[in-house]
């Protein structure tokens, strides 16, 4: 209640790492804590909410790995998501806060790509239009990767930035930690356009066997006779897009290069579509 006083203009540090300490201590710390912080953030009070939005990100980067399995659930999740959903408490939260949950969840996919409820639920929002861009972080804001990072972050692979970064973040200077924050962002931003990529592809081999299964099926009809000209102008877009995407795929593939599983990907989703499209060529010669 003390660290989340909303009453109270700025943030009391004391008594955040307070409670940061008592969720280390106690065996169900997370567990409760998250429960009491997620009331909080639905609170109808604005301070109250951002409050409690800076005590969660303070216990993410300060209580470990019990702590990141329990924030990590649909059944907290759920929780963040109602405060921006229309049909939750999304229509009267306030712009602040909501634009605070969001920039905490999209952090959350960069620092922790291995937590695969976490991505789901950040492309659920993206999905139903509740998140229409990806966030970008306050640069004001320092973002130390929590403890411990998540695998296969840049920080791991590269050592020379990992170890500046652990020798700005130790330090008392003002200069040092802007240029912690620079750093942290700018590796943010490396990770965030190979998150985009992996996501351009994805969406882009989904789309592939959804267009391809649903022209062979036309194309069997048209074989038969029995397609009606609704569905001839239907086959038409379908191979038109199948053209598209050929263009697109090709651009995927000089991004995939370094990624022997995912070039394979997205050649073999090209395959599909050139096959698909040399069946509608055979199929109208045939007629």
């Amino acid at each position: 209640d003390e660290a989340t006083d909303p009453s109270v203009s700025e943030e009391n540090w004391e008594c955040i790492q307070r409670f940061c300490e008592q969720v280390n201590t106690d065996t169900e710390g997370p567990l409760f804590a998250l429960r009491l912080l997620a009331h909080k953030i639905q609170s109808p009070q604005e301070g109250e909410a951002l409050h409690a939005l800076t005590v969660l990100e303070t216990c993410v980067n300060n209580c470990g790995d019990r702590f990141h399995s329990e924030m990590a659930k649909f059944r907290f999740l759920n929780e963040l998501i109602k405060v921006l959903s229309p049909k939750y408490y999304g229509i009267w939260s306030s712009e602040k806060v909501k634009s605070r949950v969001t920039e905490v969840i999209f952090s959350w996919t960069v620092w922790f790509p291995q937590e695969v409820k976490i991505q789901d639920a950040y492309q659920m929002l993206k999905k139903q239009g509740i998140v229409k861009e990806d966030p970008k972080l306050p640069e004001d804001k320092i973002l130390p990767p929590p403890s411990p990072r998540p695998q296969n972050s840049i920080f791991d692979t590269d050592e020379e930035k990992s170890k500046l970064l652990a020798r700005l973040l130790k330090s008392s200077h003002p200069e040092d930690l802007q240029a912690a924050n620079h750093l942290i962002q700018s590796v943010v931003k490396e990770e965030q356009e190979k998150s985009a990529q992996v996501s351009r592809r994805v969406n882009a081999i989904s789309e592939v066997s959804e267009t391809v299964q649903r022209v062979e099926e036309l194309l069997e009809n048209y074989r038969r006779h029995e397609l009606s000209p609704a569905d001839q102008e239907t086959l038409q877009a379908l191979l038109q897009r199948c053209e598209k995407l050929r263009a697109l795929l090709f651009r995927l593939a000089s991004e995939a290069l370094p990624d022997e599983e995912a070039l394979a990907e997205v050649l073999q989703a090209s395959d599909k579509l050139s096959g698909v499209l040399g069946q509608s060529r055979q199929a109208v010669a045939s007629q």
